[in-house]
């Protein structure tokens, strides 16, 4: 009795785990048909290339049967066409922890890896395809596109150490096209082209990344250094404080912000010192300033402008025309610096580089100040071709009527023909050169019309020349010396 109660408990026992075996077997099939119809769907949609539909659906499959190495591999391929590497990359690497074997996992994984730059890691990836396929072409090229990733990724380090910054560009371009998602390639792409002046494009980079992930420190890096070598010294120091927020070891904020605070400060002691005439000490501030960076183009433009300003201001002209002309090399657009070295130029009566650097201000900036310091050169540049007749006489150009009087009777004695009388045919032909000079230059700067036609650039001869007055006067003179 007892043993057939033991018998049916156990028959009883028996199909009981028979019929949740049967059970659990028809649940894993329905499972399995649900998750491949998901899985159809989810093919349907990425066809029409509809990717965000098509990862709903399998993203359904998944759930309905989590360990179908197929449905990762699928889904990682969506990801992938939306441009999400990240997921794209847990996703194929799931799919080939639940099969090792499964090619196509491999492959995604490796072109995931690539994407994002890990070009040793996607190599491992395709030389694992090749081994289970070695003809398998896909393989072979993008195993090739990683190693010139990894070389283009050593061409550009390389690059930087020598400060070829165009190089790095260049490598770097090459090296997006194959990972294109890689966002330490745009931040070193974006860093050159701000070192290169390119600060736009340096920013549009930069903006990208902080679109995509806005607490990214080296973007909040680069855009700040846009702004530190644009002069907007302010705005720079806050994006490189977020930037080390963010991270605190970023070596490269840290000495930027270093810079920057440094650099805006002595500017400032050396504005203060240049306002309280104290130019020497100006002098020397604008020095120390311009060796705090040396790539900072344009604050270091106007560090080279201003010291020019303050040589213009210790009579060190030649000094004060090579610190303006480093200005415009570091800044074409540069007017200020142009009218500097200009004005230093007409100091120096140098008038025809300053009608040269007078020309390009007014081509750029078309103003009635300037029109009128170009037509001022040109003509000075005018007068300097003609005979100076102050100098004839040895009198500055403020010369009073009493003072042009006194200086001709002295110059009209000094080169006299009856003086070098017993002289060479070759002196006394120089004297009697310098004496009708001298006739000349009084003849003009003795008479107020003729004076004031000299003074204002006009050809003398529209007057019919100088008259033949000049040499009887001079004999006259001279006979009243005696």
């Amino acid at each position: 009795m007892s043993d057939g109660k033991h018998l049916d408990s156990d028959n009883a026992n028996t199909s009981f785990f028979y019929l949740s075996s049967v059970n659990m077997e028809v649940i894993l099939d329905a499972a399995m048909y649900q998750a491949e119809g998901f899985k159809e769907q989810g093919n349907a949609f990425y066809i029409k290339k509809d990717y965000s539909e098509a990862f709903n659906y399998y993203t359904k499959a998944i759930d309905a049967c989590p360990k179908n190495a197929s449905y990762y591999s699928n889904r990682a391929a969506t990801l992938m066409m939306l441009c999400r590497f990240r997921e794209a990359l847990e996703d194929s690497q799931q799919a080939v922890r639940l099969d090792d074997c499964f090619m196509k996992g491999h492959l995604r994984e490796g072109k995931c890896h690539l994407s994002l730059g890990n070009a040793m890691a996607a190599s491992r990836c395709f030389q694992k395809v090749l081994e289970l396929e070695p003809s398998n072409s896909q393989a072979q090229q993008e195993h090739k596109n990683a190693a010139a990733v990894q070389e283009y990724e050593r061409m550009a380090e390389f690059g930087f150490e020598k400060r070829d910054f165009r190089k790095v560009v260049y490598c770097m371009d090459r090296a997006l096209a194959l990972a294109s998602a890689c966002h330490r390639f745009k931040i070193l792409k974006a860093e050159c082209l701000a070192l290169l002046g390119r600060y736009p494009e340096a920013q549009s980079v930069a903006s990208d990344i902080l679109r995509m992930d806005p607490t990214n420190a080296d973007a909040l890096y680069v855009q700040g250094l846009c702004l530190y070598y644009e002069d907007c010294i302010d705005k720079a120091v806050q994006f490189f404080v977020q930037a080390l927020r963010m991270a605190p070891d970023h070596e490269k904020a840290r000495l930027a912000c270093r810079n920057a605070k440094a650099l805006k400060a002595k500017k400032e002691e050396g504005n203060q010192a240049f306002k309280d005439c104290n130019y020497e000490a100006a002098y020397q501030l604008y020095t120390e300033a311009l060796k705090i960076d040396p790539n900072n183009i344009k604050t270091n433009a106007k560090l080279y402008c201003n010291r020019g300003t303050v040589g213009a201001k210790l009579k060190k002209l030649d000094q004060a025309i090579e610190d303006c002309t480093s200005a415009v090399k570091l800044d074409e657009t540069y007017i200020k610096a142009y009218l500097r070295r200009a004005q230093c130029y007409m100091d120096l009566e140098q008038y025809e580089e300053a009608v040269r650097d007078y020309e390009t201000v007014y081509q750029t900036e078309k103003t009635k100040e300037h029109k009128h310091l170009l037509k001022n050169a040109q003509l000075e540049l005018k007068k300097s071709k003609r005979k100076d007749y102050y100098k004839v006489l040895g009198v500055g150009k403020n010369a009073t009527d009493d003072e042009i009087k006194k200086a001709y009777r002295k110059r009209a004695l000094m080169h006299h023909p009856d003086r070098h009388s017993a002289a060479t045919p070759e002196v006394q032909k120089e004297e009697e050169k310098k004496f009708k000079e001298v006739g000349e230059a009084f003849t003009v700067l003795s008479d107020p019309k003729k004076k004031v036609r000299y003074d204002n650039g006009h050809d003398l001869e529209d007057d019919g020349g100088f008259g033949g007055g000049g040499k009887h006067l001079l004999s006259f003179i001279w006979s009243g010396l005696h």
